[in-house]
């Protein structure tokens, strides 16, 4: 099935080498009518195997922030193509064929643990044998917004220069927008859901950033065609360190762009609690809050000692935006209650503020 909306990137990047690498997808769908989020991550370390950190994960932030987490060792059952989004990882299987992508029946009757995405399907299962709590998910998707216009040739999200291993990490939003069906399992208590908002983005690499944050929503109150993605980080550049940020989106059929080679953009991010972001270009002007009251929930990211809890998010987040015209005239301005908010690295003792 040919995708128009495929981004840059959107391929597996790991070349053979024994260098160290990592890549991860972040896929997440929303049930606006109970406010509630599913967000599943997928990582593979250095997977050329017999490494220190050679392995792969699955993440999932489920209802109310709840996490579950499994790893899977054997990096001979992680499968991933090269030229479009296609991965996944065996666990638990009684299948002797090496790792691809199955009918969705067939991956169900014989991966007991395990995972396989596309831009079209996300499916898997994880559990924790300790606590017993497990998830079962089974969504296909219908991207609507890719990274860019959506009649044009879509973008990096990180611009042209980041075909090139010079910045790390290198991160690109998949689907800024799109819509998902299906049904999540989450310990016994069933979701079912039709024309849900979902989005998938990615990192590849050999670090994460020093520190980093990043804002995401594509659920408002009254708007049900705006998306936006924003965030930002202390990354490598070849020898040195710079700190970048970007607020993008999208917006009735049109991308608003807010990029460190187009515009200038500031910020104030509480170690917890409060992200705010400004950004102006020639056309535009946009402002975005983000708050909550919530403690957030640790992650895992992939690090120099491998996967380990040094994230902090949650997707009960407060969002208030304002994209405007440069002459005043506001082009929409908008709530959500269910934006998913994020700050990684550190150090995080202090306010980070960007005038």
């Amino acid at each position: 099935m040919s995708n128009p909306l495929q981004t840059p990137h959107s391929g597996y990047h790991w070349n053979g080498s024994s260098e160290r690498f990592f890549e991860g997808w972040y896929f997440r769908v929303t049930l606006p009518t109970i406010e509630q989020t599913f967000a599943f991550m997928y990582s593979i370390e250095d997977p050329l195997g017999g490494q220190a950190y050679s392995g792969g994960a699955a993440q999932v932030l489920g209802a109310n922030d709840e996490y579950l987490c499994r790893t899977f060792p054997d990096v001979t059952q992680f499968w991933a193509t090269p030229d479009e989004l296609g991965l996944g990882h065996w666990g638990k299987t009684n299948l002797t064929q090496n790792p691809q992508l199955l009918d969705s029946k067939d991956f169900e009757t014989h991966v007991q643990e395990g995972y396989q995405s596309t831009a079209y399907l996300n499916q898997g299962v994880i559990g924790d044998r300790a606590t017993k709590k497990y998830c079962r998910w089974q969504y296909e998707i219908k991207p609507i917004y890719g990274w860019g216009n959506p009649n044009q040739t879509q973008q990096s999200t990180a611009g042209w220069l980041s075909s090139f291993p010079i910045f790390e990490p290198g991160w690109q939003i998949l689907m800024a927008h799109g819509l998902a069906t299906g049904w999540i399992d989450w310990s016994g208590q069933l979701y079912y859901f039709d024309d849900a908002p979902a989005y998938h983005e990615k990192n590849w690499g050999r670090a994460f950033p020093q520190r980093w944050f990043w804002v995401n929503c594509n659920v408002f109150k009254s708007e049900s065609d705006l998306a936006i993605t924003a965030g930002g980080g202390k990354r490598g550049v070849l020898w040195w360190m710079e700190s970048v940020a970007l607020i993008c989106l999208h917006y009735r059929g049109k991308f608003y762009e807010f990029v460190p080679w187009n515009s200038e953009v500031s910020w104030v991010i509480e170690p917890w609690g409060y992200w705010k972001m400004q950004a102006k270009n020639a056309q535009y002007e946009v402002e975005l809050v983000g708050k909550t009251q919530h403690l957030g929930t640790p992650l895992r990211a992939p690090t120099s000692e491998g996967l380990a809890f040094c994230c902090r998010d949650t997707m009960r987040g407060h969002l208030r935006l304002e994209l405007r015209e440069k002459q005043g005239q506001v082009i929409v301005r908008a709530e959500s209650s269910v934006c998913g908010l994020e700050v990684g690295g550190g150090p995080w003792d202090k306010p980070w503020i960007k005038d």
